[in-house]
């Protein structure tokens, strides 16, 4: 096994030649590809690529890399999207949470296992019922909380700032909202923009916002399931990066349809922080592409 890699996304309008000179630019520099995969978007034109190659075949650092291929994303289109990253930096994650503790016990429990490869630098919750579990873990937990008003907009206002600064400090690559049930203001979604990762208890874009088991059991659905999705200052309309699904009946009260989405959303949401951190999910305009 080569640990160390330099995963490489990058997208652009299609056209010929681009896999031929992505190629081309790694063979050169002696660069061993062990994963690639492709996609072109036939409704928008665009292409997509994510290329994993084996630090260890390069004879420069992951910087000078990143300095070559801009050169290279520059002569496939100035409107070329890409980024490299570096499997050699731990990722850096930080939860949001309220009061729920279904979906951050089960990420400290793959953390704490080496199931899931992602440092957690700190917890941060609009209320404390969940300080000692996190510390349990031996993570710092934050507590902001918000003003009881739902007037006082200042008072809000200022808790986002301290919540802004604690997630900042430490420049995370995951802004996760562990079922943090407040809504982002617009600054910070543009802020965190491709970094912070909600799970909604809905198969979205069904039943969007509040209570979403309460109006799923007044429709009499048959399923019920999560969507794990990018925040963006659409509320609950941000590209999906995954969804699941579990059976529900007419038996089932409202109890019983949150008691089994909380078991989908635990799986889809480490499944699409997973993905993100691995660079597996590129974004173009609403919708994303999972390799």
């Amino acid at each position: 096994m080569h640990e160390r890699e330099y995963v490489i996304t990058f997208g652009c309008p299609d056209r010929t030649g681009i896999i031929a000179r992505i190629a081309s630019f790694l063979a050169e520099a002696g660069g061993w590809i062990v994963e690639a995969a492709y996609h072109t978007d036939p409704d928008t034109g665009w292409f997509f690529t994510r290329q994993v190659v084996r630090a260890d075949s390069l004879p420069f650092d992951v910087d000078e890399l990143r300095a070559r291929f801009a050169g290279v994303a520059r002569s496939l289109g100035a409107e070329s999207d890409w980024r490299i990253d570096d499997t050699g930096e731990r990722h850096r994650v930080v939860l949001l949470v309220s009061k729920e503790g279904h979906c951050l016990y089960d990420l400290l429990g793959r953390v704490a296992s080496g199931e899931l490869d992602a440092d957690i630098r700190a917890v941060i919750g609009n209320h404390d019922v969940l300080a000692d579990i996190t510390r349990a873990h031996g993570i710092p937990f934050h507590h902001v909380p918000f003003p009881a008003d739902a007037n006082d907009s200042a008072g809000e206002a200022a808790a986002f700032d301290r919540i802004a600064e604690l997630v900042d400090e430490h420049d995370p690559h995951a802004v996760v909202l562990a079922r943090f049930m407040r809504i982002l203001p617009p600054a910070l979604c543009q802020a965190w923009a491709g970094r912070a990762i909600n799970i909604h208890h809905s198969f979205l874009p069904s039943f969007v916002g509040a209570r979403p088991y309460h109006q799923a059991h007044t429709r009499g659905v048959k399923l019920v399931g999560a969507t794990c999705h990018y925040v963006t200052a659409d509320l609950d309309a941000g590209p999906i990066i995954e969804q699941d699904v579990i059976r529900v009946d007419h038996t089932d009260s409202v109890t019983d349809m949150v008691r089994k989405g909380r078991d989908i959303e635990k799986v889809t949401l480490a499944r699409g922080l997973r993905w993100h951190l691995e660079g597996r999910v590129l974004v173009h305009g609403d919708r994303t592409v999972v390799f």
